[in-house]
């Protein structure tokens, strides 16, 4: 599906369809020697499919667990966290693993590329080992990597790259199996504040295009780029507020 189409579907979907994203009554407890820490306690929140959401909160506020739960990456203790209509506390680790992939794609303040590694096969690996393998895996990474500006830099190795070049690659990493939901976790952390701005107006395209982005943020400045803010503090939603974002200012 090209992008002119899955943003038609977004907009096609967003009156009756059910939330990409929802937790119902969400807690998530963990005991650390005798001490029971709740992380989450009794978070209920939605998101539709084409949201642009900023979770924002202090240190030990619960938007870090939040994103874990939101990912699939854990399993909330009570309530109910469904991901694209699928309760994730009632799958097995092999299905989880495929919902990840064909769902989500992760983006963190870490690069995480390999050093020996290309471009184009870094964004290549996760359609390598997708079952059953894009016949047209070069061209689909090729195509991620000139959408976020990098059509020169393809066979360019991380040494050979900037720090938001090397964002760039691992966003065109997350994009190229056409996830529904973009997760992006301190994404600009490890960048300067021009770099940053490039990243996050780049979000803000991608959004347009019908992809649903939530960042994970403890920055203002990043926050503001969302169109809906989402504050935690001590395991509970405490601001739920939306935002025009800086959609015009990305498009300048």
């Amino acid at each position: 599906m090209d992008l002119s189409s899955r943003a038609d579907e977004v907009i096609a979907a967003r009156p009756s369809s059910k939330p990409l994203i929802e937790a119902r009554d969400v807690s998530k407890i963990y005991t650390v020697g005798e001490q029971t820490v709740r992380a989450l306690d009794g978070v209920s929140l939605s998101i539709q499919l084409g949201e642009f959401v900023a979770i924002m909160g202090p240190s030990g506020s619960g938007k870090s667990t939040m994103m874990n739960l939101i990912g699939a990456l854990d399993v909330p203790t009570k309530g109910a966290m469904e991901l694209d209509g699928r309760n994730i506390a009632t799958l097995s680790s092999d299905a989880l693993a495929d919902l990840r992939n064909r769902t989500i794609g992760f983006v963190f303040q870490q690069f995480n590329l390999l050093a020996r590694t290309s471009a184009l096969r870094q964004v290549m690996l996760p359609l390598l080992y997708a079952h059953p393998r894009p016949a047209d895996a070069e061209a689909m990474a090729r195509h991620r990597l000139e959408q976020v500006g990098l059509k020169d830099r393809m066979d360019h190795y991380p040494s050979q790259l900037s720090g938001g070049q090397q964002q760039r690659v691992a966003i065109a990493r997350a994009l190229v199996n056409n996830p529904k939901l973009l997760l992006a976790d301190e994404p600009t952390g490890a960048l300067d504040s021009k770099t940053s701005e490039e990243i996050m107006a780049l979000f803000c395209t991608l959004n347009t295009e019908g992809i649903t982005v939530v960042v994970v943020t403890h920055e203002p400045d990043v926050a503001e780029y969302a169109k809906r803010r989402v504050l935690f503090r001590d395991g509970h939603v405490v601001e739920d507020i939306s935002q025009p974002g800086f959609m015009g200012r990305a498009a300048e």
